[in-house]
């Protein structure tokens, strides 16, 4: 971990946003990359914030501590700026075709002692290996939303990760505050595998009329003791991005049981993907 001291993040949406706080509340030089303006400057907005609610809540810490923590942080559309990073974490869509030449992007640009991670929902991370020259040190960090809030990391082994780098990536963890579970190789790992199913499934239910959102996710919470329902964490991870992670587990499995529910296809084609776009099987101010 000594070696560590620059981290990169690609992707500033709502996770790649989360990714680059909690580095950077931690100490790390972060650089945050994303080809669009707006996004960094929301990202920075919400960094900001979350810093800030971040002190308050643990240490009763002023403004200044939070602007401290986004001082850390580089924000930047340009990719080269990342030659000087020791780990990357990529955060972009869940969509092979997009993620695909931003690994080429990084192999051109980063040192080769450079670790990356991706933080995908269900791509296999020797598939997403296998686009480097570097497989030894590719291996899937599944951090979880809200990041800040969240103590423990998916952490996927490919096929080709090396033991150095699954311990520099717990050690990085560790230091982050955060526990990770080191899982093998498998479209959708653990969490995913199960979590789409569960949300598809849901999100079927109500399609059907068997019972309403609301009564879904209460049955979840009441009776199984869930934080959440699963339309509730589905509007939460985004509602375009389940279907992306559905389309890939169908994909890679072949199999119809992860079929996207056509109600969850029109909410997307309708731009309702949950609390980002403000409403999805909820409304959200």
């Amino acid at each position: 971990m000594e070696n560590v001291t620059t981290v990169g993040v690609v992707g500033a949406g709502v996770m790649g946003a989360g990714v680059a706080q909690v580095l950077a509340q931690a100490g790390f030089a972060v650089v945050l990359v994303d080809h669009a303006p707006a996004a960094l400057e929301k990202a920075q907005a919400e960094i900001y914030r979350g810093a800030r609610f971040h002190h308050l809540l643990r240490k009763g810490a002023p403004q200044h501590q939070a602007a401290e923590v986004v001082s850390r942080i580089t924000f930047t559309g340009d990719l080269a700026a990342l030659a000087g990073a020791d780990f990357v974490i990529e955060n972009v869509t869940e969509d092979w075709a997009v993620k695909q030449p931003v690994y080429a992007a990084l192999e051109a640009v980063c040192p080769p002692r450079t670790i990356l991670a991706a933080n995908t929902s269900a791509i296999p991370i020797t598939q997403i290996a296998a686009a480097t020259r570097r497989p030894a040190q590719v291996l899937g960090m599944h951090f979880m939303n809200p990041v800040p809030l969240k103590d423990t990391v998916e952490v996927i082994r490919g096929h080709h990760t090396s033991a150095a780098t699954l311990s520099t990536a717990l050690a990085l963890l560790a230091a982050l505050g955060q526990s990770g579970v080191v899982v093998n190789d498998s479209p959708g790992f653990v969490s995913n595998r199960v979590l789409m199913l569960t949300i598809n499934e849901a999100i079927c239910l109500v399609h059907e009329g068997v019972a309403s959102a609301a009564d879904v996710d209460k049955i979840f919470k009441d009776c199984f003791g869930h934080k959440m329902g699963p339309l509730e964490t589905g509007d939460l991870i985004g509602l375009d991005t389940i279907l992306l992670s559905l389309e890939v587990l169908q994909q890679q499995f072949g199999d119809p049981k992860f079929r996207p529910s056509p109600l969850l296809r029109r909410l997307v084609q309708a731009g309702l993907l949950g609390r980002k776009s403000g409403q999805g099987f909820y409304r959200y101010n």
